[in-house]
């Protein structure tokens, strides 16, 4: 679930620097407007993410083999082919900058402290409980 949600993150993210319409990836079009952030897009997804094609192949309504291809003439398109090249940094970066953005902590003892800096305080009389978890970290805050 959470690679689906990610990838079609990543498709939105797309289309919308690349000023086309939500969704647009999906179309049966073959114009590089459209063709070229589709290819980037799956590139992308499996670069960072290690995304299965199943999924890529899913959300742009192709076949696996089409997320094969895109992989496989990555070097070569980026290499030689200045559209796609200045296409693939753009989206490359804005995506890497996203996914650098999320904190992920690795003892409770930091992800206490995080919540204690941002204002968060158990309460004295809770009438509910919040449970945050971060990677393998998880705790309850109780809340009124």
């Amino acid at each position: 679930m959470i690679a689906e949600d990610n990838f079609k993150t990543l498709c939105d993210l797309t289309t919308s620097l690349m000023g086309l319409r939500k969704g647009s990836l999906a179309f049966k079009s073959r114009k590089s407007e459209i063709q070229i952030p589709r290819a980037v897009a799956s590139v992308v997804a499996r670069m960072v993410d290690d995304t299965h094609p199943t999924i890529i192949a899913k959300e742009i309504k192709r076949d696996r083999v089409s997320v094969w291809h895109y992989e496989k003439m990555h070097q070569s398109n980026y290499s030689t082919w200045e559209r796609y090249r200045d296409c693939f940094n753009k989206i490359y970066n804005a995506y890497t900058n996203i996914q650098g953005a999320k904190r992920t902590f690795t003892d409770m003892f930091h992800l206490r402290h995080h919540l204690r800096e941002q204002g968060v305080k158990h309460s004295a009389k809770p009438q509910t409980t919040i449970k945050i978890t971060s990677g393998d970290v998880g705790v309850d805050i109780k809340v009124s």
